[in-house]
């Protein structure tokens, strides 16, 4: 280790100094002094290549010291890298720039500056060293980017000293950061010297100067497009080493500083885990390794591999739909479906939020990081899922816009196996708005693209029209007639606006278009078509057709329909029990005759030990774990009865899921409220405990 630390040190102290010493700096300026560039842009740029230079060679430190054997020179994660590199430097460039703008202290214009340059450059040259080589050795010991979670040790400052001193060359790094100080300083000071001997004309420096903070702009930005570049695009590269060498300390550590906190308390865990690996089935049950795993077997039926296609719906809240009276009738060729599929009409988002429902449905695990969402938590986008237990299938995911938004690109592309990602530049409809292209010709052109499969496959739809704007196409108005309700009328049914109200009967109008599509091709026989609500909507009246608990307690967030629908594969039937979207992927693989291992929370609905409809409490019942982030609650639905606690305050309550009467207080409610609290308390901390813990088996 000590040799390491040593190499890194003279390799980037000789390489600096070399620089400075020589005229390399201003070889690669030749042809920008003959076009008159300022001395000051060129002073610029030649600190921002240094710094560049300095990033790049402790990648490759990175890269020969830990490159998994057998594996080759990656050239898109140093790409990547660079792209990640150019954002920090370019921010140090912009900051120079604007301090320069302050005659005092910029140096071609104040000789007395030079000492303050000198002194900021080689403390902020030396800062970046220090931390690349506390990098290195934080890979070194966890395999992962210095992040945030460092800082954690800090609480326990003496140990981690310790530890350190014990481990780490220290004196060596010492040493060699005070030699390579010594050579930055006077090559810094060199540089500058160079640079005040040069006089170049600054005729064009306005124009020259507004170029060079555009590009500083842009490379800040990291890329063309809605959204900047994020942590999440370099598990785009789909393979963790290649991510984590494409990331920078920088870029990592600040992803991170928002969940630095984030953690389970393990002792909670544990005293959870027996309710729990009962609750779950789990076939071996072992507290000490916290074991939460259930594999599977497939029964015999040799040859049957269906498609799945899952439509994860826009604010796709249930009562606002046909399913559940709606007197606007605003779905019924989804309400057709759902008569001729078995359709789940007690069905719940463990929390609110498109990101939290993609997250929920995806790994299985109930999305409870807050206030920001998991899938913005670098640290846990290593989730196992059990799409990848579909061997031989060809996987898909579909969306209208851009994966970047909420970071979910590094969810889909590091966790699935060999995704097949359409975004809004992947297909031939135009863009009509933030969210893409239309759900029609999303679902439209997904088909197309399924249509020519000749191997099963997991295609997975993102609907976004049901949002704010509301946009309907203009192709579609002639054919799609918008409908107009009083305000009254509206309100009643929980509409705002005729805008939202048409846009959720455009979902509707979207998901005919496509299933009359799918059933003329050959595919549509052999696929269960799995459709889920992201996220329901929060209604602040009554609705006549709900009981008061429903609006009350907030639970309309959390209400979607989810429906399976395979003609011929799957008898029609209607389903009270309570259940949730981190049920969805077992259920589908369970349905597919899929060999699969759970790790998450989620369950088979088709398993008939969950089904003994409206029994009060069992160890083996229909549950629903609800997170409200907003009010800081968490609960737990059951077939009869909603169970909910304020975090902050503690204050719990028990109310019915069908009656508006208040539940009698007596000890058979003591003992009901008793079970869902413990079980609401176990799913919280287990749920916390797993969204770092659930992670891909190699």
């Amino acid at each position: 280790m000590a040799a390491y630390t040593i190499k890194m040190s003279i390799f980037i102290l000789h390489f600096a100094n070399g620089l400075f010493k020589t005229d390399i700096c201003h070889i690669s300026c030749i042809k920008l002094a003959m076009l008159k560039v300022p001395k000051l842009i060129r002073w610029i740029f030649s600190l921002i290549l240094i710094f560049l230079l300095t990033l790049t060679i402790s990648r490759f430190f990175i890269f020969l010291n830990f490159n998994p054997p057998g594996r080759g020179f990656s050239v898109s994660a140093f790409i990547m890298g660079l792209r990640y590199d150019a954002r920090v430097v370019c921010v140090i460039g912009f900051v120079i720039m604007l301090l320069c703008a302050i005659p005092a202290l910029n140096p071609f214009k104040n000789i007395k500056a030079n000492r303050f340059w000198n002194i900021l450059l080689s403390l902020l040259f030396m800062i970046m060293v220090l931390i690349l080589v506390i990098d290195f050795y934080h890979f070194d010991y966890l395999q992962q980017r210095l992040n945030a979670t460092a800082l954690n040790y800090l609480q326990d400052a003496g140990i981690s000293m310790n530890m350190i001193w014990q481990t780490y060359p220290v004196v060596m790094i010492v040493i060699g950061m005070i030699m390579l100080s010594f050579f930055v300083k006077t090559g810094f000071n060199r540089l500058l010297k160079s640079f005040h001997q040069n006089n170049t004309s600054n005729h064009k420096s306005k124009l020259l100067f507004g170029v060079s903070f555009l590009l500083f702009a842009i490379c800040i930005f990291g890329k063309l497009g809605q959204f900047p570049l994020r942590w999440s695009d370099a598990y785009s590269l789909n393979d963790d080493f290649k991510a984590n060498l494409a990331l920078n300390p920088f870029q990592s550590f600040f992803s991170t500083l928002k969940f630095r906190n984030t953690s389970y308390n393990l002792a909670k865990v544990r005293a959870a885990y027996p309710l729990m690996s009962d609750y779950l089935g789990v076939q071996k049950p072992d507290s000490t390794s916290l074991n939460f795993e259930r594999v599977y077997q497939a029964t015999d039926a040799a040859g049957f591999k269906p498609n799945i296609v899952l439509v994860i719906c826009e604010s796709f809240s249930a009562y606002k739909s046909s399913m559940f009276n709606n007197p606007l009738n605003t779905t019924p060729y989804f309400n057709g479906l759902c008569k001729n599929g078995v359709f789940f009409d007690r069905c719940f988002t463990p929390a609110y939020g498109t990101a939290r429902g993609v997250w929920a449905t995806i790994t299985g695990v109930p999305d409870v990081e807050s206030p920001k969402t998991a899938s913005r938590n670098p640290n846990a986008v290593d989730q196992h899922t059990i799409i990848n237990s579909f061997t031989g299938y060809e996987n898909f995911y579909f969306l209208g816009g851009s994966a970047t938004w909420a970071n979910i690109r590094g969810v889909l592309t590091n966790n699935i196996k060999n995704l097949q990602l359409y975004e809004e530049e992947d297909y031939s409809a135009k863009k009509i708005d933030v969210w893409g292209i239309s759900d029609k010709n999303l679902l439209l052109e997904s088909n197309n693209i399924l249509k020519k499969q000749t191997k099963p496959f997991f295609a997975i739809i993102q609907t976004a029209d049901n949002h704010r704007p509301y946009t309907i196409p203009a192709e579609d108005k002639d054919e799609f007639k918008l409908l107009s309700f009083s305000p009254d009328s509206l309100k009643r049914s929980g509409f705002e606006s005729n805008e939202e109200m048409n846009a959720f009967r455009y979902t509707d109008f979207g998901f005919e278009k496509f299933m009359e599509a799918a059933k003329k091709e050959a595919y549509f026989k052999n696929t269960i078509f799995v459709f889920v609500g992201d996220h329901g909507i929060r209604y602040n009246g009554t609705l006549d057709y709900f009981p008061k608990a429903w609006t009350e307690q907030g639970l309309t967030c959390e209400h979607v329909p989810l429906l399976f629908y395979a003609p011929g594969l799957l008898k029609p039937q209607r389903i009270n029990n309570a259940c949730s979207q981190i049920d969805i992927m077992p259920t589908i693989a369970s349905l597919a005759n899929i060999p699969y291992r759970n790790n998450s929370l989620g369950r088979n609905l088709f398993d008939t030990m969950h089904h003994d409809q409206y029994k009060t409490v069992s160890p083996r019942g229909n549950y629903a774990f609800v997170i409200d982030h907003d009010v800081h609650s968490i609960g737990m639905v059951s077939d009869q009865y909603y169970y909910l606690k304020n975090l902050k305050t503690g204050k719990e309550q028990l109310v019915s899921m069908r009656f508006n009467e208040p539940v009698p207080v007596n000890a058979e409610r003591d003992s009901i409220q008793n079970y869902l609290q413990r079980l609401t308390d176990a799913y919280y901390e287990t749920a916390k405990y797993l969204l770092l813990n659930n992670k891909k088996k190699p």
